[in-house]
């Protein structure tokens, strides 16, 4: 099919970013006929990230499914991510349903295997140009609005002109700034730092996650054999990590209840992390501008919601703006529908978590919820899917559950009363 001409332009669309959320956009606004130009930074086409959770829940499953990258990832051995989670109550172990349907899953992958292929893919899409060791160094501007980028190459400076700039440049999103879109931050109140293991069992060889109130770990099993392990403890332990990182990291991991066996296990990594990570939101729309993926917003890493998140952000983004971005409708109009749904998404979620990221006790609610799921088969599943990011917190605390959820803990402590 011919696609139309663009008008003067270079391209239809200009991403800044060709790791998941750009990839996953170029990929998706290629194929409903934009012509792309995909930048990334860096030249090595097998670059990745390296400080992530390495996981993509549930939320980003159908946008895997579009893409095309299921069986892609099933043969590179991405784990299915089912989860148990251990909270003061015992362990919450979501379990299908008997006779029902299996529990929506996502893939734990390293970033290793998971970005080249995903920006492999997007270099074999038709319409896609992969312009590797371009750097966005300034935006081109014409009657109050962006169209199109200056960047730095390995050929020197250039200009690129296109209807939309998208930037899926991460949390410190050139783009962004260079557009002054602010940003708004939240401060968070863990720290986190983690590592690779090999050999390292797993009860049920499920990814499983620590609630310590106030602290938090997580072991998630990859592909390869490879287990990432994970520690967000309260800052206010930070000055004896910082005094004996190693020694503090493995005492945390060794007293968490059926702790992962650590000191049997081969470490592949050094311990990497950080002692600062705020959660930040941007406006994902300005005149001309498109933000996906951590440009837009940030999540507490805790929660593993990042990666899902910026391929749903990326396929929000082509189904709202493709006919617009190549002159067939209001590009205008077009982003707004974007940012509608992407708030309407995801603000809910991250209030929430920004919330969490005090570093505070459970509130009432989340004892309610959490409690119940510890000793309920439904309300675990029920809270599989908040924590897969399938439902918002409305439908989570809905007072159908919220009913049956107070219901299963007065029936526990009827049964644990004295001569009951």
């Amino acid at each position: 099919m011919d696609k139309p001409e663009s008008a003067g332009n270079d391209y239809d669309v200009v991403i800044s970013g060709a790791s998941l959320a750009g990839s996953a956009a170029a990929i998706l606004l290629a194929r409903r006929g934009a012509r792309v130009a995909l930048l990334e930074r860096r030249s090595d086409p097998e670059a990745y990230k390296v400080l992530c959770t390495h996981s993509l829940t549930a939320c980003a499953y159908p946008v895997l499914d579009e893409l095309g990258l299921v069986p892609a990832l099933e043969k590179a051995g991405a784990i299915r991510n089912t989860a148990r989670w251990h909270t003061r109550w015992g362990w919450i172990e979501p379990r299908a349903a008997p006779g029902g349907p299996e529990l929506p899953y996502g893939f734990n992958v390293r970033r290793s295997t998971l970005d080249p292929l995903i920006r492999s893919r997007a270099a074999q899409t038709p319409g896609v140009d992969l312009l590797l060791g371009h750097q966005v160094t300034g935006l081109v501007r014409e009657a109050g609005r962006t169209s199109g980028v200056r960047a730095t190459t390995p050929q020197g400076e250039r200009e690129i002109r296109a209807r939309l700039v998208v930037g899926a440049d991460g949390k410190d999103s050139a783009v962004a700034k260079l557009a002054g879109v602010p940003a708004r931050r939240h401060e968070n109140a863990r720290f986190g730092y983690l590592a690779h293991y090999r050999d390292l069992p797993l009860r049920g060889g499920t990814s499983q996650t620590w609630f310590r109130e106030p602290d938090m770990a997580y072991a998630f099993p990859n592909d390869d054999g490879v287990t990432v392990l994970a520690v967000l403890p309260d800052k206010k332990r930070l000055p004896a990590f910082r005094e004996d990182l190693e020694g503090s990291f493995l005492d945390f991991v060794r007293a968490l209840p059926e702790a992962p066996p650590v000191d049997s296990a081969e470490r592949l990594t050094k311990i990497i992390g950080t002692v600062d990570y705020p959660l930040h939101s941007r406006r994902p729309t300005a005149p001309g501008i498109a933000l996906i993926g951590d440009a837009a917003l940030t999540a507490d890493p805790l929660w593993g919601v990042g990666c899902g998140w910026a391929l749903q952000s990326a396929q929000w983004l082509a189904e709202a703006v493709a006919a617009a971005a190549t002159g067939r409708g209001d590009l205008d109009k077009s982003l707004a529908v974007y940012a509608r749904r992407h708030g309407r998404r995801l603000r809910g979620h991250q209030y929430l978590g920004a919330d969490f990221a005090k570093a505070r006790p459970f509130n009432p609610l989340e004892r309610l919820m959490f409690s119940a799921a510890a000793r309920d088969e439904a309300v675990a599943r029920h809270m599989h899917l908040f924590a897969s990011r399938l439902i918002g917190p409305l439908r989570f605390l809905n007072p159908l559950v919220l009913a049956r959820a107070a219901a299963v803990n007065i029936r526990h402590r009827r049964a644990a009363a004295p001569g009951a």
